[in-house]
């Protein structure tokens, strides 16, 4: 889109934001979500908070706003997620960075950390934990926030991402009670632990065109795709090698897709495993396992 289409010559942070939501109005985000990436992008570009954004909201705009603001907002007319763009999300109350390399915390996986915290409310702290396929470490990185005496050790097969989970680990003050271990699902190197926690790739391949454009063509495929047919490959392989990598009575929490419910249930159960509960996300939808041995 022309740069002159885009901004008319208005003073205001407010009249600037008003043409940005229509763009992406008609780059085809809804109403609401045009609206919010507007101001988040702004607020990101003005370094103000959405407080000072709404005092100042009839301020003339600085006059390098437009400027500073047109390249994230072309890249957001691409349909890349706002979060690669201002390069953060929050998750758990926290400010994790992320890039193109890691999946983006989303608000059902938080249920990850619930159950977890609901498993040490039951069984105490657990000493030794392990984050399957950790990704920019959101997990990992909350429960070790959570939980000062724990130790926990974050696996993911891919190196970049990894470097986005320790980098998140220095910010929140945790690197030190966390291991970082490259490694597909899990491996020798990988201590016994009380707990294991995973938000495996479940993502049915033939699901990849059906995706949003946000997702698939900017999020990593080896973080969604859970391979052929019902998407339950890894995790079928995670539910028959974790056992090995559990101390006795101990407990895996794991996130799974819209209508995967009974296919992993009947996996588990195959692979010995006794379903505790599965907890339902903010949309009443099936999304989190808690099994034991």
């Amino acid at each position: 889109m022309p740069r002159a289409a885009l901004f008319t010559d208005v003073p205001s942070v407010h009249e600037r934001l008003l043409d940005v939501r229509q763009a992406l109005t008609e780059a085809g985000l809804s109403s609401a979500d045009a609206a919010l990436d507007a101001e988040v992008l702004a607020r990101h570009v003005l370094g103000w908070d959405r407080a000072a954004l709404v005092a100042r909201w009839r301020d003339p705009a600085p006059p390098d706003f437009q400027e500073r603001l047109l390249p994230l907002i072309a890249r957001r007319l691409n349909r890349e997620p706002v979060a690669y763009i201002t390069g953060q999300r929050e998750f758990w109350g926290l400010d994790f960075a992320v890039t193109p390399d890691v999946l983006i915390p989303r608000p059902e996986t938080e249920l990850v950390v619930e159950q977890a915290l609901h498993y040490a409310g039951d069984h105490g702290t657990p000493e030794t934990v392990v984050d399957v396929g950790t990704g920019s470490g959101a997990i990992a990185v909350s429960l070790a926030t959570e939980w000062p005496t724990a130790r926990v050790t974050a696996t993911d097969l891919s190196a970049a991402a990894l470097a986005v989970a320790a980098r998140n680990a220095r910010r929140h003050g945790v690197e030190a009670r966390l291991r970082f271990v490259q490694a597909d699902l899990l491996d020798h190197r990988v201590p016994l632990a009380d707990l294991i926690v995973s938000n495996p790739p479940y993502v049915r391949d033939v699901d990849r065109q059906a995706l949003q454009p946000e997702v698939g063509k900017h999020e990593p495929a080896l973080a969604l795709f859970g391979g052929p047919g019902d998407g339950l490959a890894l995790v079928r392989r995670l539910l028959d090698t974790a056992p090995a990598y559990l101390s006795p009575g101990g407990t895996l929490i794991m996130e799974f897709g819209d209508g995967q419910e009974a296919g992993v249930l009947a996996a588990a159960q195959r692979s010995g495993w006794e379903a505790v509960r599965v907890c339902r996300d903010l949309q009443d939808i099936p999304r989190v396992a808690v099994l034991r041995r």
